[in-house]
């Protein structure tokens, strides 16, 4: 369910792909949802998920994408949360940065991504269709790549300021 972000591709940015200038600006996140095979979708970071992704002109992305609703440590440490508050933890955020482009040419939105909350993504490249819309982008993860058969969709909207 970590929506948007858990899957690896191996698709090549083409000559004609931009490197993420198109994206330049503030997206905040408008829904971080899942699609299951049966064709309900759920809201995969529930019912207001938070996020941004910022993007500077050379390409350069981070994104963080939250439930809001989070589950304190009754320790008030970190190094004194308990195996459920950290899983717990883990499991409402997804947050990472690196280099982004897009490959118009196939409608790939590639992430190579430099650093990971989830080491296993570190050093790797996302590939997900996408769809950008003027100051609407909307990306998804494929069934193949998700693990569990389902499709991620992450929905943003550029900040006004960005325009």
């Amino acid at each position: 369910m970590v929506a948007g972000l858990c899957l690896s591709g191996t698709a090549q940015a083409s000559p004609a792909g931009s490197h993420g200038s198109e994206l330049a600006g503030t997206w905040i996140l408008t829904a971080a949802d899942t699609l299951y095979p049966d064709g309900h979708r759920v809201h995969g970071f529930g019912d207001h998920p938070e996020g941004r992704m910022m993007v500077d002109r050379q390409g350069r992305y981070t994104i963080e994408i939250y439930r809001a609703a989070a589950v304190n440590f009754a320790s008030g440490t970190k190094a004194g949360g308990s195996s459920e508050e950290f899983r717990d933890a883990m499991l409402r955020n997804s947050v990472h940065y690196g280099h982004v482009s897009l490959d118009h040419a196939s409608h790939h939105i590639i992430f190579d991504v430099e650093l990971s909350v989830f080491p296993n993504w570190e050093g790797k490249r996302q590939t997900r269709d996408y769809t950008l819309k003027g100051d609407r982008l909307v990306y998804q993860v494929p069934a193949s790549a998700t693990g569990d058969g389902t499709i991620a969709i992450s929905e943003w909207q550029k900040l006004a300021d960005d325009r």
